[in-house]
């Protein structure tokens, strides 16, 4: 294994969750499990592997690695990827990519799809991907995962096995959808981003940024160019319902002890107990 960038890696409820981030310089996420991941600021060697990502947006701390991540596939005779970003960028997105095929004389073949906030796409039988839009300087999109399965419907839950099985046989759709949000990435946003979508809150691992965390920050220039406080979490503490949350891109500015002891003194217990400092 060609070890190029630097890569932290957690399991939680049977997913990995694979990355990076720091503010201005690089992010990218992996989960190999879902055969999914966020975000090109940067491409380790092993993602080269993973066929779909979903770009949040264009800054090039998320997505200066996309030529030669597609490249890369290519040299390796790889299906070409499956790439969702932003509908609104997809034209620039589409110059960028012409741009490199004439610098790198290869072909940067890749499905590039406009995605549109509210909109769902299909990944596989059990999983769906929702998007949500974020709040940052830049278009940008928040997505969700969900699990989806079949389950018997209410209203047939107390009945025997050759009722169900005859009911079935009559014609009788008496399975209905499951949905369950197992992961919510958000990108770079201001909180607005994060109550714009309910399965932010309620998805079973999210990955958010807390890009800012010190008293004199003043939180309206945070907001207007597009990033989280720390205060703006403590403000939502009781609505996060999430079994893990992941919080990245800290600015350069700080050392990431700084960030654990802020965190420490002001977030509730509740919610510090679930909380994943990626730094």
């Amino acid at each position: 294994m060609i070890e190029n960038l630097p890569l932290k890696t957690m399991v939680h409820g049977g997913l990995t969750i694979e990355g990076y981030s720091r503010a201005a310089v690089q992010t990218y996420w992996r989960i190999p499990e879902l055969k999914i991941g966020f975000d090109l600021g940067g491409s380790p060697w092993s993602f080269m592997g993973t066929q779909t990502f979903f770009l949040s947006h264009g800054h090039l701390d998320h997505m200066a690695a996309l030529p030669a991540y597609v490249a890369r596939r290519r040299m390796m005779k790889m299906e070409p990827p499956t790439i969702y970003v932003p509908a609104k960028i997809v034209e620039p997105v589409e110059r960028l990519l012409r741009a490199w095929q004439k610098l790198d004389r290869g072909r940067m073949i890749c499905n590039l799809v406009a995605a549109e906030p509210g909109e769902e796409y299909e990944l596989s039988r059990e999983h769906v991907v929702t998007t949500f839009p974020t709040k940052h300087t830049v278009p940008s999109l928040g997505y969700v995962i969900w699990e989806r399965r079949k389950k018997l419907k209410p209203e047939y839950q107390e009945l025997s096995g050759p009722e169900i099985r005859d009911l079935r046989l009559s014609g009788i759709e008496v399975s209905g959808e499951v949905r369950t949000p197992i992961v919510c990435y958000c990108g770079d946003t201001a909180p607005q981003g994060l109550d714009n979508c309910e399965a932010v809150y309620q998805a079973k691992i999210l990955i958010t940024e807390l890009t800012f965390f010190r008293p004199e920050h003043r939180k309206e220039k945070i907001h207007k160019f597009g990033h989280t406080h720390l205060d703006d979490l403590v403000d939502r503490a009781d609505r996060f319902q999430n079994e893990l949350i992941i919080l990245g891109h800290l600015s350069t500015r700080y050392h990431p002890d700084q960030l654990r002891r802020a965190v420490d003194q002001r977030l509730p217990e509740s919610l510090k107990e679930r909380i994943e400092l990626w730094v």
